[in-house]
């Protein structure tokens, strides 16, 4: 039922942009025919409004992943630099939920790890719209921030880094394939703000999945309960992460090349002084608008990083076959 009304939904929109373009041209062609230009303004605003739905609607037919159309769970966490890493790795969650606010998508924190003093250590974010995971599986990988501290006393300039992990959300099918046996429970006190109840009972709780290793640590909510449950879902998105990136892993040897997401290899450049400057270092599309990036516009950036994967998975299947 789920899958039937997507189609739906993906359906209608194409019906009634057509039956728009459709309304729109006949008008063209009276105005044409009793000779009135007085709709020339509105026909070119709607021509406009038509051209960047359907460029819009092209992209996302390119998303065609198999978890493209799911929701995205979002893992930040502070890299090298102290302090402003802590502040930058906020920022970041910042940056994306006023993305997804931008979108009209949902978001949720779902667990996050206050810094020591500014800023997250680390933080898990759900944002729920169409094809979240889809445009947000390029932003994996080392994010750069250059700037000058607010944190220096002299206010020197300082480099940061910050680790975004991107995880399609699982389906609660997949729960079955994970054996109870193969998962260790742990519970802890979690540390930081929470009340009382945190501060005095074990709330947080790490799951570990013994065949893989894969740890997942919750503390965010006021019960053991509903902090297992979270965790859950998270190890649940993780596992088929893992998965993604085997096959990933082998289609990139096809390629001859893997590069692996981590310090030193960023992906992305924000640059605050002495310019100002957005830069993605796969696309090589850059933007001298780092506020407005910062605060949300970030389709542009994300089109063009996909793009550029999409092109870059093309030509290996090419030179493959």
């Amino acid at each position: 039922m789920r899958d039937l009304a997507a189609v739906r939904s993906e359906l209608q929109i194409w019906t009634e942009l057509s039956s728009d373009v459709i309304n729109t041209v006949e008008l063209l062609e009276l105005a044409v025919e009793e000779e009135d230009d007085s709709l020339g303004g509105q026909l070119a605003i709607d021509l406009q409004k038509y051209t960047n739905t359907v460029a819009s609607l092209e992209f996302e037919l390119q998303l065609s992943g198999t978890y493209d159309s799911r929701p995205a769970i979002l893992y930040v966490k502070q890299g090298a630099g102290g302090v402003d890493a802590q502040d930058w790795a906020e920022m970041l969650v910042r940056m994306y939920t006023r993305w997804a606010e931008r979108r009209g998508f949902g978001f949720e924190v779902l667990d996050l790890t206050p810094g020591d003093g500014a800023g997250i250590k680390s933080a898990a974010i759900k944002i729920d719209g169409k094809y979240a995971y889809g445009y947000l599986r390029s932003e994996r990988g080392a994010h750069r921030l250059v700037r000058l501290s607010p944190f220096d006393a002299d206010h020197r300039r300082h480099t940061s880094f910050a680790l975004v992990e991107v995880l399609p959300e699982a389906d609660r099918t997949e729960e079955l394939k994970i054996n109870p046996d193969d998962v260790r429970v742990d519970v802890f006190r979690a540390s930081g703000n929470g009340g009382q109840n945190v501060q005095k009972n074990s709330t947080a709780v790490r799951l570990t999945h013994l065949p893989t290793n894969v740890v997942v640590a919750v503390q965010n909510e006021r019960s053991q309960a509903q902090n297992r449950d979270v965790a859950m879902k998270i190890l649940l998105s993780r596992l088929v992460d893992l998965e993604l990136q085997k096959q990933a892993e082998e289609r990139a040897k096809l390629k001859g090349e893997h590069v692996a997401a981590e310090f030193g290899r960023q992906v992305r450049s924000y640059v605050q002084h002495p310019y100002h400057m957005v830069k993605d270092h796969r696309s090589d599309y850059q933007t001298g608008d780092a506020q407005g990036v910062l605060d949300g516009d970030l389709d542009d950036l994300l089109k063009a990083s996909l793009s550029s994967q999409m092109e870059s998975a093309s030509a290996s299947v090419g030179g493959a076959s």
